[in-house]
């Protein structure tokens, strides 16, 4: 399924730029490091009395700041008043975090403007809700096992791997969630040969996606391979600009909005990994409820629903998501993207 977006152009926008930090409700642990906190980027533009809202979470993995964020999207500030649609954007901009807070935030404002949803507007279906992964940081396997316990009555477990002790964790991990599928997400903490030794293992450990097992720049060896779990491209994949290249190596891809730097190219992106035969994963950074949101929207048309990072808040903004036995609420359209009637 192919979906067009009309292009709107918004005169006289200005800007605000708030930086916040939220608190992990625990220690979250992948590959590359710990974290306890979410830096965050949130950003208004406003037109008149209408305002739209979007955020950005700068990803220090893709050279990424608060500060280098927040001085992209201040770059903008004359061709947000003289006019820009979401397609021009992404030509004025290169992807990640700051273009996805510029884009995000116009299409909630063209909502309020025009007084219809966002996802009206793109002939989308409303997000009510779906399956979604829900994570597990690295631990050692009892730890990781105790808190797949707690996840068994959750359909799909994301599982945060990396280079050690990968098929004991997944055998504690899968014995504490007998009835739970999983996903590997390593990080690109994996060589070849690592991928090779585990796949037929993990395959009957009720693992169903392995997501970027090895890193970005080394993964010309997935050309040809035959794994018996699908692969996904998650640092290997941004933007369209990539897809040819990815589905040659990988079955899936992993569309983060960060990433991509917006929803509009996050849709350009599923167009086209559809027109290659590639499945679809949506995920996130670890942001708040207005990050999810506009994601939801290619949620609605993916294989694979990731957007659990506002379970792992101590907090989260209001008219945010809610998450029961591994389920994600519907979008309320306070929180983004509805009409200004709601």
């Amino acid at each position: 399924m192919t979906f067009k977006m009309t292009e709107k152009i918004i005169t006289d926008i200005s800007i605000n730029i708030v930086e916040k930090s939220w608190p992990l409700a625990n220690e979250f642990r992948i590959s590359r490091g710990v974290r306890t906190s979410t830096e965050v980027l949130e950003i208004s533009l406003s037109q008149g009395s209408y305002t739209g809202h979007s955020e950005a979470v700068p990803y220090p993995h893709y050279g990424e700041s608060l500060e280098s964020v927040a001085s992209q999207i201040l770059s903008m500030q004359e061709l947000l008043k003289t006019g820009i649609s979401n397609q021009q954007l992404i030509h004025e901009m290169p992807s990640g975090a700051a273009r996805n807070a510029i884009d995000c935030a116009l299409w909630d404002l063209r909502a309020k403007i025009d007084n219809c949803a966002v996802h009206e507007m793109l002939h989308f279906k409303h997000f009510s809700g779906a399956v979604t992964a829900q994570t597990l940081s690295i631990n050692t396997p009892e730890l990781m096992a105790g808190e797949a316990a707690k996840l068994k009555n959750c359909p799909l477990i994301k599982v945060k791997l990396d280079g050690q002790h990968s098929i004991e964790r997944m055998t504690a991990i899968a014995l504490a969630a007998p009835d739970s599928h999983f996903i590997i997400d390593a990080n690109e903490a994996w060589d070849f040969e690592q991928l090779k030794a585990y796949a037929e293992q993990l395959a009957q450990l009720n693992v169903v996606l392995i997501e970027q097992p090895l890193p970005a720049d080394s993964d010309n060896d997935l050309i040809g391979y035959q794994c018996p779990v699908p692969i996904c491209a998650d640092e290997s994949i941004h933007t369209t600009a990539e897809v040819e290249d990815v589905a040659l190596k990988y079955q899936f891809i992993n569309i983060k909005l960060d990433k991509s730097g917006g929803l509009t190219e996050g849709i350009n992106l599923m167009n086209l990994a559809r027109q290659h035969s590639l499945g679809v994963m949506v995920g996130c950074m670890v942001g708040t409820s207005l990050s999810m949101a506009p994601a939801s929207l290619i949620a609605s048309y993916a294989d694979f629903i990731d957007l659990d990072g506002p379970s792992l808040l101590a907090k989260d903004v209001a008219h945010g998501f809610s998450f029961l036995n591994g389920r994600i609420s519907a979008l309320d359209s306070r929180l983004w993207g509805g009409a200004r009637t709601l």
